[in-house]
């Protein structure tokens, strides 16, 4: 491990002595201020039961705190035997817990694992997960005591996931802050910083000061690690400037500590640029904060005062104050040895190697050196090693023990509850048969209500069926209806169509005739050039009547193709010209019926649009619904103003309405869109999602069959194209279709 690692060893006692004190105290949960005697006096007057078994536990503990364990140990006993008797089992928990904690003290850390597990399994069968968690933390640390920090990462992490599921923040951080710790000295560094980051997170919520504290000194001690120097001190900086407000002394040791690392790291680097002067600067920094740090730890945490010697004597050592070195180095083996540590031993032998070799003594630079590595490799270990071993196979013994009296009590109940079903058995085939006959009887009476019941659905049936085939009918005389009544419009209007090219084709014929009569007098006469200029003027009438007959020739196809049923074959369709011939179909089929209706008609065309393929006589249904719909609602609104005209004479400008009907077709990309407008009274809002639905119409009884924007919606889809509208009410409409090109 490197400098740093075995310096930040010196915080682990402190923190699992923290750890011991936060998680003990919710155990200690009866009559803490009494004193001993008043405890005393409470048991000789307590029954045998869970008050006593508290009682009990009180007074251990408060012996215990006078470090009296001799009589804290004779209760504790006292307290287990009554807890076991009358099957308390939280009391008895308490009680192993309150042992455990003497071990820990008097550092038997074997006698204290072996109490602690007892515990856990005391705890988990009352499902007392919170109290499990601090436990769970108090192995931890025994674990951590021996070195056996991947053992104790696996119960930190159960802590964990305990103190996560029961949201508990403050605990959360404390667990966090112990498995940094022990990524640390285990070298998982990524991971470790990782856990810092995210317990300063939840401590600053909660302000957990000593998880605030710790996080940045070991955030800090892992960007010394990642060679982030000034990130390192801004990082301890921080946490000196919390721990000096707060007074904690821990942390405060634990900042100086930190900063010392880093100025002794500064050192190096400096050195090695060959800047002595500004070296030497850096390490009498690093020696007053590691010997402030001295000061904080000594009388509270003597590993840390181990280590912090090792430091010093590091520092004086590149310092050249031999003397001084040699000093603090002896003083971090005795303690090392004093303790058992042989962490400590081993980073004191490996300075007291550097200090040799600095000297020029290179002999016992190697004995100091090889006494390092001895420590190094764990000899010291193998003894602990071998009591956790024993710990935890006595453990693993007593939950066997466990599990197959478990196993004997769940076959006993299996026995139990066999013999009673037995006993019901009887009972149960008697019942049986009784409901049997019951059932049979209610099954019986069940099927002759299903047989009526059947015969009753048959009718209903037949007749929902001739209900729904004169339905279909009725709708195919509607559709019919709606058909009829679109063909009789367009008759009206073809009519009117017809009657003006007939109207040319008679009036030229009474012409030409007269002209000819002209002629043949001319002729007698002998001027041949009148006669000529005659003959010209009967061939250009010629033309207007052969014209004039096509248009009406056209007009009546145009009819026949519309009555005809459709093919629904796709044609290639000049649009512009159907959209143009129906519009004027429609409002002359209008005017026939009302003389008086005069409308302003507006074209707008885009001629490149060509010819398109779609069903003639289908979208010229649709264009017809579309131009009745319109003209109809300016017929409406010029009626409706009419009226409002002569029943208040003193209103102006509502006659001033022309009613207008535009239509127009464009091109947009792949698709045509065909646009009918007209400045009619609009659609109200509440009825526009009605509009395309089967027999809705909003024309007056009689006058519509609420069938001609469904029809003209499905013959859209259809093309693969859509139809919407856009409408304002009180100011007219506009429907949008959009038909696809191919």
């Amino acid at each position: 491990m490197g400098k740093s690692i075995q310096i930040c060893k010196s915080k682990k006692s402190c923190i699992i002595s923290l750890c011991l004190v936060f998680f003990l105290f919710p155990f200690i949960s009866h009559a803490q201020n009494n004193t001993i005697d008043s405890l005393q006096k409470i048991l000789q007057t307590q029954k045998d039961d869970t008050n006593k078994v508290n009682a009990l536990n009180d007074l251990s503990w408060a012996f215990g705190k006078k470090n009296d364990n001799k009589k804290a140990s004779r209760y504790i006993d006292e307290a287990i035997s009554l807890a076991e008797n009358i099957n308390y089992k939280k009391g008895e928990a308490f009680a192993y817990m309150h042992k455990a904690v003497i071990y820990e003290l008097s550092q038997l850390y074997d006698s204290a694992l072996k109490n602690l597990f007892i515990t856990v399994k005391l705890l988990q069968e009352i499902d007392d997960k919170r109290r499990v968690s601090q436990v769970y933390n108090n192995i931890a640390g025994c674990y951590a005591q021996w070195d056996n920090y991947p053992e104790s990462l696996i119960y930190l992490y159960k802590a964990l996931k305990i103190n996560e599921e029961l949201g508990d923040k403050s605990r959360i951080a404390h667990s966090l802050r112990e498995i940094g710790g022990k990524n640390y000295w285990l070298e998982n560094y990524d991971e470790s910083l990782s856990n810092f980051s995210e317990c300063l997170k939840i401590s600053k919520d909660i302000n957990y000061s000593e998880g605030i504290i710790d996080s940045y000194v070991y955030i800090g001690d892992i960007n010394v690690i990642k060679q982030n120097y000034e990130e390192a001190l801004k990082n301890d900086s921080i946490a000196l400037e919390i721990a000096e407000k707060l007074s904690h002394k821990h942390g405060l040791a634990g900042a100086h500590t930190g900063i010392g690392i880093v100025f002794q790291k500064l050192s190096e680097i400096e050195k090695k640029s060959g800047n002595e002067a500004l070296s030497k600067n850096y390490l009498s920094e690093a020696a007053k904060n590691i010997f402030t740090a001295l000061k904080l730890y000594e009388g509270f945490d003597i590993g840390a005062v181990g280590d912090t010697y090792s430091r010093l004597g590091s520092v004086y050592t590149n310092l050249h104050k031999f003397p001084e070195a040699k000093e603090y180095l002896e003083k971090a083996v005795k303690t090392g040895k004093d303790i058992g540590s042989g962490d400590n031993l081993a980073t004191s032998y490996k300075e007291f190697s550097a200090l040799d070799s600095a000297q020029g003594n290179y002999k016992l630079a190697y004995e100091h050196y090889k006494l390092y590595i001895q420590y190094r490799d764990g000899t010291f270990n193998h003894v602990n090693n071998q009591k956790i071993l024993l710990a935890k196979t006595t453990y693993e013994s007593d939950k066997k023990e466990a599990i197959v009296k478990a196993e004997q009590e769940k076959k006993d109940a299996e026995a139990k509850r066999i013999k009673n079903q037995q006993y019901f058995v009887i009972a149960g085939l008697g019942l049986i048969v009784l409901a049997v006959v019951i059932i049979s009887m209610i099954q019986f009476r069940s099927n002759k209500q299903k047989q009526k019941a059947n015969l009753l659905l048959e009718r209903q049936k037949q007749k929902v069926e001739t209900t729904l085939s004169e339905l279909k009918s009725t709708q195919s005389q509607l559709i019919q209806s709606e058909k009829m009544a679109s063909l009789g419009e367009l008759t009206a209007g073809i009519a009117h169509e017809i009657q003006n090219p007939l109207n040319f084709v008679n009036n030229f014929s009474d012409v030409n005739k007269e002209l000819l009569e002209e002629m043949n007098d001319e002729m007698d006469k002998g001027n041949i050039n009148d006669a000529k200029v005659i003959a010209n003027n009967v061939i250009d009438n010629e033309e207007k009547i052969n014209h004039h007959g096509k248009r009406a020739d056209a007009i009546v196809k145009g009819m026949l193709q519309h009555s005809r049923t459709s093919t629904g074959v796709n044609e290639p369709t000049d649009i512009n010209a159907l959209a143009d011939e129906y519009l004027r179909l429609s409002y002359h089929g209008l005017r026939a019926k009302d003389s008086s209706f005069n409308a302003t008609i507006q074209t707008g065309f885009e001629n490149s649009i060509g010819k398109i393929n779609i069903v003639p006589q289908d979208i010229g249904r649709v264009l017809l619904n579309l131009y009745n719909n319109s003209f109809y609602a300016v017929s409406e609104k010029q009626k409706q103003l009419a009226k409002d005209l002569s029943d208040f004479e003193n209103l102006t400008g509502l006659g001033n309405f022309e009613p207008t009907v535009t239509t127009s077709t464009k091109k947009s990309g792949n698709h045509i869109i065909i646009t009918v407008t007209d400045n009619g009274n609009g659609i109200p809002q509440k009825v526009i999602d009605k509009i395309f639905q089967p027999f809705f119409t909003t024309k007056p009884t009689g006058q519509g069959t609420g069938l001609g924007l469904s029809l003209s919606y499905d013959i859209i889809k259809a093309h693969g194209g859509e139809i919407k509208v856009e409408t304002k009410e009180g100011e007219g409409s506009t429907f949008i279709i959009q038909l696809p090109t191919t």
